[in-house]
């Protein structure tokens, strides 16, 4: 047991920037003895779960890895519904569309299809954030319950950029207010520069999954923003109900 979680929290490290490091520095991370930590190295390896040492850099993650986690996509019957829908509020929007599921205290990406004059930045799949520093994230956490949020979120809201609202009370009265208007708005709180609009899909209770719009801050006008959040309420509220007529869950 000891061997199997040790391997897992390698992994995980390996999965965070800059997605590659020495022995040296995993061993700082993780804390696991040297010997060891060579041993649970060279199985990975040797199974291609990572990639040995380059002349310019450390240990990094391995086809199996990209192998064994797209399973978790192809298994989920809701995604190929998602991604038509995100494709068509791209299409009619014109801003780079996500959709992402809530994962405890973050939101994993699942999807992502950009805008033809996206600029670089924007999230792909797999990246995990801070559910409160995302419009995704806000629009889930609007419908949890105080004692839900007390068991989602750590008792330090961590800071991505120097909007993020971090402070406990101020997120409460965001989430109030994404409640209220049917939708959340974040503005340059993950990423300086940028504005996004986040919906709920309501096919499971409480919802897990949500979409959002990206745009830049300067053209995110107040009409921009209610305009764009309109047409992923109307997208998001049709797949929602085309997957619950479909039976997924």
């Amino acid at each position: 047991m000891k061997s199997a979680e040790r391997t897992v929290r390698i992994l995980q490290a390996l999965a965070e920037p800059p997605y590659t490091f020495t022995v040296a520095q995993l061993q700082e991370r993780t804390g696991y003895p040297r010997s060891s930590l060579h041993a649970l190295l060279r199985t990975l390896v040797d199974l291609r779960w990572i990639e040995p040492p380059t002349a310019t850099g450390g240990y990094g993650m391995g086809a199996q890895a990209l192998l064994t986690g797209t399973a978790y996509l192809d298994r989920d019957e809701a995604l190929p519904r998602a991604i038509a829908c995100i494709e068509a509020i791209r299409d009619e929007t014109g801003c780079t569309t996500h959709v992402a599921r809530l994962d405890g205290a973050n939101v994993i990406y699942l999807a992502t299809r950009e805008a033809p004059d996206a600029h670089r930045g924007t999230s792909r799949v797999g990246r995990y954030l801070p559910a409160h520093a995302t419009s995704l994230g806000k629009a889930l956490l609007s419908e949890r319950t105080a004692a839900e949020l007390d068991e989602l979120l750590p008792a330090e809201l961590p800071r991505l950029t120097p909007d993020t609202v971090a402070d406990r009370g101020a997120l409460e009265a965001e989430l109030a207010a994404t409640r209220e208007r049917g939708y959340a708005v974040e503005r340059g709180q993950n990423l300086a520069g940028t504005t996004c609009v986040g919906v709920r899909i309501e096919y499971r209770i409480p919802a897990t999954d949500a979409i959002s719009c990206s745009m830049r801050s300067e053209a995110a006008t107040d009409d921009e923003v209610a305009r764009v959040a309109a047409v992923v309420q109307r997208h998001a509220g049709r797949l929602a109900r085309d997957l619950r007529a479909a039976g997924i869950r």
